[in-house]
């Protein structure tokens, strides 16, 4: 199963209260007031969700919504 941005979205919306029109592909993590504990607990439910760990140095809030959905999708291909 590919990896989209509506997952990664949905994940956002349920879990930070973020607003689903907030985020895009060229949006940060940074944008979206994603501090480093929301970075570590996305990093977690990312784990859950998709099947795959996200170790705290792989991922950052510089990161855009593409970045995360291209990590994700890479570390997949890895399973």
């Amino acid at each position: 199963m590919d990896v989209t941005l509506d997952q990664v979205r949905t994940l956002l919306v349920a879990s930070f209260g973020v607003g689903a029109e907030e985020v895009g592909a060229e949006v940060t993590l940074a944008e979206l007031d994603v501090d480093s504990l929301a970075l570590v607990e996305f990093a977690l439910m990312a784990e859950k969700e998709f099947g795959v760990a996200i170790d705290e140095e792989e991922i950052s809030k510089d990161f855009t919504m593409a970045d995360v959905v291209t990590l994700i999708e890479r570390k997949k291909a890895l399973v």
